[in-house]
């Protein structure tokens, strides 16, 4: 603490971009400072943490979906290359700023310059909002896991109304599937306006999330390390055995062709190189100051650069082998769909009489057996043949099935779902799909909250001293501050807190993180630190890459994100229950204030630490003056003498001792040539008399 005090008051001397940061990574320092750490009990431990945040339901619902509406293999391309020239620098920076300073986002930011203590409690924050919505998803996933073990499956069927003995109406209009998801599971309303009541199943789902994740964290890293082995392992496993039997499905193939077929024209639109950089910025996790919590647990000659380099090649890995996953699974239901409709069309056209202008074509379908016409024979016959058919006879295109790409929720909830229930077996692969999200959810989850407890634990010592009353003291305010999302309207709040609380905010903290390295403290003085760690120096491309590629690709990504959110304007998407079908509207004027408040409370701490730090220095300054004004009435006691009388007058010098040198010298006694010797009692008088004091 020592080092950070004495660092302190030198950049009080110092205004934030008239020059570095006049402090010192030391390692060693740091390592001395923080020697009751807790550490990980291994390195696969810390490997494991580290992916099992950094890969989560983003890699599996969010990444596919960009992927097959942006280019496919083009996306690929693009999304590796801004990975390597922005993700793994802004990765490997956060590592071994947390590995070398032993501290949380706060005490990081706070070490290389007070007035960017405000990133640190930006990030926490931040990670609240996160994890307020997040743990209502795997809420969601325990729903679904609770309903797998029922044989059929509740979402198969369509259930029927027992007043009209018929399909209820919604469900028919729409699927079984989307019936169940949005009337089951939400019980939604139509718009945010409609708030509606509690959804009580929902409601104990996400204290019962709440209550796994405090369980989890309740030791620190010695338990939720723990939970890591089986929560970052076995996604992999699943998404293995998904993959697997998802080849052996029919409709496979025409899936992974979609996925992975190149349309470069997309590299010249600026909205996919923005989608682009968002997921990689998200895919790593950078800015929730997670990953330099997780770091800061480390030994301080730990290889932070493989790490970083390790952590992001499995991460995007990851991403692809979701990704086939995905287009495996949704190749076999679009295939299913296009062979239904024309399952039913050849039936429309079997009611059709074999008379008048139909009788040249009528013959090529007259078959009692409609599962024996290929796709391709009918897409053939419908391509000669359209004009001259029904309007409702359509052309059952498995390229249009694929293009109703979907995404997030609906991806898993609603697509997902409706190809388990046509599996063998059915309960078991749903039984393990969601037991899949769950533990994706659950590792992204306990990264997360070590983002905010890491940091005020190490910069609070009462938050330090109950570590277990903080972390139940957290997730109990985080269930009760999350029954928004479980009212029937609280979908929509999800999606609110998902587009905005996150965004904008996190690209600000990571742009100030650049900034305070690269300008403030310098890069070739933290390559130096990171020397003393690694042993070796790290490539020089990374100092152009954080002092200029990063800052222009994050600062393009938010001016980007602002016009896109000004011009088109906050929107979301609801449920309408008659016409059961989604629509796209409007948030009102509330629900925009809210949004500009998530996105201001987030960011606020920056300005505000930056201000603060301004004025302590201000009154540190008026301080320091009152106390050489009462120090030069006091100077007068002293009179000069020459180095030569200094030496001679050897009885009253005494030479300092190693206590002395350590003892911080005041400005007002300055260290040169010239000595001060304190004068006699009687000369002191005299001196009085003179000069009238």
């Amino acid at each position: 603490m020592t080092e950070k005090r004495s660092f302190d008051s030198s950049m009080d001397r110092a205004w934030l971009g008239e020059g570095q940061s006049e402090t010192q990574l030391t390692p060693d320092a740091a390592e001395t400072e923080n020697g009751d750490r807790p550490a990980w009990d291994s390195k696969i431990q810390y490997v494991l943490a580290q992916v099992g945040f950094s890969v989560g339901l983003g890699n599996v619902w969010r990444f596919p979906y960009l992927c097959h509406q942006n280019g496919g293999g083009a996306f690929m391309l693009l999304y590796v290359f801004l990975l390597l020239t922005v993700g793994v620098p802004l990765f490997f920076m956060e590592l071994a700023a947390g590995q070398s300073i032993r501290q949380g986002s706060i005490g990081v930011w706070k070490h290389i310059s007070p007035k960017l203590a405000g990133i640190g409690y930006s990030s926490c924050i931040v990670c609240f909002f996160v994890a307020l919505y997040y743990n209502v998803i795997i809420a969601w996933s325990l729903f679904y896991m609770g309903n797998s073990f029922q044989y059929p499956l509740p979402w198969e069927h369509c259930p029927i109304d027992v007043i009209t003995n018929s399909t209820v109406k919604e469900c028919a209009s729409s699927s079984s599937t989307s019936y169940f998801w949005f009337r089951k599971a939400l019980n939604i309303t139509n718009s945010i306006d409609e708030s509606g009541e509690f959804n009580s199943i929902m409601t104990g789902c996400l204290l019962a999330a709440w209550t796994i994740v405090s369980l989890a964290m309740i030791k620190g890293i010695k338990s939720s390390a723990k939970v890591m082995y089986f929560s970052s392992v076995f996604p992999y496993v699943v998404l293995f055995i998904f993959l697997v039997r998802g080849l052996m499905l029919d409709g496979a193939m025409e899936g992974i062709t979609y996925m992975f077929y190149p349309k470069l024209e997309i590299w010249g639109n600026i909205q996919v190189w923005r989608q682009a950089a968002t997921q990689v910025f998200f895919a790593l996790g950078l800015g929730y100051g997670s990953v330099i919590a997780y770091s800061s647990y480390n030994p301080v000659h730990n290889n932070c650069h493989r790490d970083a380099l390790m952590v992001s090649c499995i991460n995007f890995m990851t991403s692809v082998l979701a990704s086939l996953v995905v287009f495996v699974v949704l190749g076999f239901r679009a295939k299913n769909i296009a062979l239904r409709c024309v399952a039913e069309n050849l039936g429309l056209l079997n009611i059709l009489s074999p008379h008048g202008s139909s009788q040249h074509w009528w013959p090529l379908f007259n078959v009692t057996d409609p599962s024996s016409v290929s796709l391709s024979e009918y897409r053939e016959w419908y391509s000669h043949y359209s004009t001259m058919v029904a309007p409702n006879i359509t052309d059952c295109s498995l390229e249009e099935e694929m293009n109703k790409g979907v995404e997030g929720t609906g991806l898993a909830f609603i697509a997902f779902t409706e190809v388990m229930a046509l599996f063998p077996a059915s309960p078991f692969w749903s039984t393990l799909f969601f037991l899949m999200l769950l533990n994706l959810g659950l590792s992204t989850m306990f990264g997360t909250m070590q983002g905010i407890l890491t940091p005020l634990m190490d910069n609070f010592s009462f938050f330090e001293r109950h570590r277990t009353l903080l972390t139940v003291s957290s997730c109990a305010l985080g269930f009760l501050i999350g029954l928004l999302f479980t009212q029937r309207s609280g979908n929509y709040f999800v999606t609110m807190f998902d587009d905005y609380s996150a965004t904008l905010p996190l690209i600000i903290v990571v742009i100030f993180e650049t900034v305070s390295v690269a300008w403030v403290y310098g890069t070739d003085r933290f390559l130096d630190d990171i020397e003393v760690m690694l042993k070796w120096r790290p490539p020089v491309v990374y100092k152009y890459l954080w002092k200029y590629v990063c800052l222009l690709a994050m600062g393009g990504l938010l001016a980007a994100s602002l016009l896109r959110m000004v011009f088109k304007g906050p929107t979301y998407t609801a449920w309408n229950q008659s016409t059961a079908s989604e629509m796209t509207l409007e948030y009102p004027a509330w629900a925009l204030a809210m949004i500009v408040m998530l996105i201001v409370f987030a960011s606020l701490p920056v300005p505000i630490g930056y201000v603060h730090s301004m004025l302590k220095n201000r009154s540190d300054r008026n301080t320091h003056s009152e106390e050489r004004g009462g120090q030069e009435m006091h100077r007068e006691l002293y009179t000069k003498c020459s180095t030569t009388e200094q030496l001679d007058s050897s009885s009253q010098y005494r030479a300092p001792s190693e206590e002395d040198e350590a003892r911080p010298r005041t400005a007002f006694l300055p260290i040169g040539s010239e000595q001060y010797q304190l004068l006699s009692q009687q000369e002191e008088e005299d001196e009085e008399q003179d000069t009238r004091v």
